[in-house]
């Protein structure tokens, strides 16, 4: 059993448990001349590969001839020196066959670790240059099983799949010819068992094919259970709400489940395994039977019979296999098709066609009657990459609406309303992370779609609300911003953040690691390291969305002093809820239902008794009085 089908046993192991449902799958048009494109860089190692592949092929059917020449040429008529010359002969088959196969290994290993490489390289580039709205919606386990499974997949069409395919045709036409040589009789006899074999082999492979889908949608939801509470925010809903117990309870029913599908699928194997083997010891007795008689009659020669039981073992594995072909070929193709698709997916932010550098100097924000609304789901992301169904595929509401003002070289301008005014979509806009549906958004005169989009990333800077932090160390985290940033300008920056005291102290300094998102800092103090982060990119426009959110009183005294320094000669948005913050802001901009409604100063804005000094008097409703002069509300938050 263990020679059986030459080694096809792992093989038609794999090609049964492969999902038969594939084969509805419709391909996007031209998806094979891609795929042909992809392997024009392996060429001659898939040439190679394929030659490596068919000489394979071609020693598994001589050895068996050669052991029907042993028996026929040497041990019949007692010639040692042709049994010995053919002993030889299979062993040095051996040893080509051996050298063979690390060849063909070494080639199927260059054709497919180089596909792997730049299929995943091309995907990661291309999505990271997906605007912020593709990545809001994409689930991105989804986004990492297309760089991970549908890569390999896809990989294996190239490599496993091809070779399975002409290893198999190969040597089933050779088995076939040889055995028709030998004996048309046996070889009609073997033939009359296939049925026997392959019948049971389909119906094998759809159950394994449906058990084997359920297992690994099993392995997925545990897989998905385990990211969710292992992740540092998980971890803290988990231990605040106290319910271990419940959790273990119900992630041991899942792996129950898996435990109990794993058995079926071992169980559903092994009856493979052993009808298989008795299939081939059926026919063997059948063989020698029929065969015996015929070579006691003098039919056929001794040797011969032993070479055609020998061969019988090698016709049932590829046939198996190829039964099964189709199934495969199309897993490869529709990996192949998840790839492709992800790279049709265009970026709604693209740089265009002779796009140009902001200009140098200090800088102008400008904003003309702009309207936005946010791109529907279809226009950014792909259902097949978002774990729950798209109800809203239609258009979404206007989100701004006319908005047009100015923000002069030097100039602090503060975006205040409620919460979904529009005040971040505003930021965004002028960050390019999307693109105006009318109107314009200029940087120093240059309509930021006509600019280049590293010219934007270098001349804005953002810290946002929730300030993100790799898992990495301190340093690494802020030389993101300056990667040619030596250690004293690091410090320099996180001097001016006031956190330079706090790093100091930790025993490695700069080398410490941050933790998953920063998690090992408290709020405050990964928030002052994004303001680090930012002083060292040192931009020309500075956007803070909340930046001080996190901080305490004093940290917030301290930032706001590092701020005042840092912002001077920069243009700077800054969003705020705390109106203490944005007291001394030369322009706020009172935004509500997407419009700015009010535009002034801060005691011009109180005075007017508008909107803005609404949103002043409910914040400040501990006594104070919100029309208060000037003088008296510039102070402390406290006043």
């Amino acid at each position: 059993m263990a020679n059986m089908g030459g080694g096809y046993g792992p093989q038609m192991m794999r090609s049964l448990r492969r999902d038969s449902s594939v084969t509805k799958e419709r391909l996007a048009p031209g998806t094979v001349r891609r795929i042909a494109r992809y392997a024009g860089p392996f060429r001659r190692q898939i040439v190679g590969f394929l030659a490596l592949v068919v000489v394979d092929a071609a020693i598994v059917i001589a050895n068996p001839l050669l052991i029907r020449s042993i028996i026929n040429d040497g041990i019949m008529p007692r010639r040692s020196d042709v049994v010995l010359g053919l002993a030889l002969a299979i062993a040095g088959l051996s040893l080509v066959d051996a050298l063979f196969g690390l060849l063909q290994r070494w080639y199927s290993a260059r054709i497919g670790e180089g596909l792997i490489y730049n299929l995943r390289t091309e995907v990661f580039d291309h999505v990271q240059r997906m605007p912020v709205a593709f990545f809001m919606r994409a689930q991105t386990g989804a986004l990492v099983s297309r760089l991970n499974t549908d890569v390999i997949g896809a990989q294996r069409a190239l490599t496993s799949t091809l070779s399975s395919v002409v290893s198999n045709v190969v040597s089933l036409v050779m088995v076939l010819v040889a055995m028709l040589v030998l004996s048309w009789q046996i070889t009609l006899v073997a033939l009359v068992l296939l049925p026997v074999f392959i019948l049971p082999a389909k119906w094998v492979g759809r159950r394994m094919s449906a058990i084997t889908r359920e297992q690994m949608q099993l392995d997925a939801e545990m897989s998905s259970v385990m990211t969710e509470r292992f992740n540092v925010a998980g971890a803290m809903v988990a231990k605040l709400y106290g319910r271990p117990d419940e959790e273990a309870h119900h992630f041991g029913e899942r792996a129950g489940r898996v435990r109990d599908v794993g058995v079926t699928v071992a169980m559903y194997g092994a009856v493979f395994r052993i009808a298989l083997g008795l299939v081939a010891a059926l026919a063997t007795a059948l063989v020698y039977g029929f065969g015996g008689e015929l070579a006691v009659s003098g039919a056929f020669a001794l040797g011969t019979l032993v070479a055609l039981s020998s061969l019988l073992l090698r016709l049932y594995g590829p046939l198996t296999s190829l039964s099964n072909v189709h199934v495969d070929v199309m897993t490869a193709l529709v990996s192949f098709d998840r790839v492709f698709e992800v790279l049709d997916l265009k970026p709604m932010v693209a740089e265009r066609p002779g796009a140009e550098p902001i200009p140098d100097g200090p800088v102008t924000v400008e904003f003309d009657a702009v309207r936005f609304r946010y791109p529907a789901a279809s226009d950014v992301s792909l259902a097949s990459l978002e774990s729950v169904a798209r109800p809203d595929t239609g258009p979404s509401q206007e989100v701004l609406k006319e908005v047009s003002f100015v923000a002069r070289p030097g100039e602090m301008v503060a975006l205040v309303g409620h919460s979904g005014a529009g005040k971040t979509t505003i930021t965004s806009l002028a960050s390019r992370l999307y693109d105006v549906d009318e109107g314009a958004v200029r940087i120093n005169g240059l309509d930021v779609r006509d600019a280049t989009l590293d010219s934007i990333r270098d001349t804005v800077g953002v810290v946002t609300q929730d300030a993100h932090l790799f898992h990495d160390t301190i340093g690494s985290n802020l030389r993101y911003a300056r990667p040619e940033a030596t250690d004293e300008e690091i410090w320099d920056a996180l001097r001016a953040a006031q956190i330079a005291d706090l790093v100091k102290n930790l025993p490695e300094e700069l080398e410490t690691v941050v933790g998953d998102r920063g998690y090992r800092l408290s709020g405050g103090e990964k928030q002052r390291m994004a303001l680090a982060r930012l002083l060292l990119k040192a931009p020309r426009v500075v956007v803070l969305d909340e930046a001080t959110a996190h901080l305490d009183s004093e940290s917030e005294a301290a930032v706001q002093q590092a701020l005042k320094t840092a912002l001077r000669g920069r243009t700077s948005l800054v969003i705020a809820h705390r109106l203490s913050t944005i007291r001394e802001a030369d322009k706020i901009l009172v935004v509500e239902d997407g419009r700015v409604v009010e535009t002034g100063r801060h005691e011009d804005l109180l005075n007017l008794g508008g909107a803005y000094a609404e949103l002043y008097r409910t914040q400040f409703s501990d006594g104070s009085s919100p029309a208060a002069p000037a003088a008296q509300v510039s102070g402390s938050p406290g006043d």
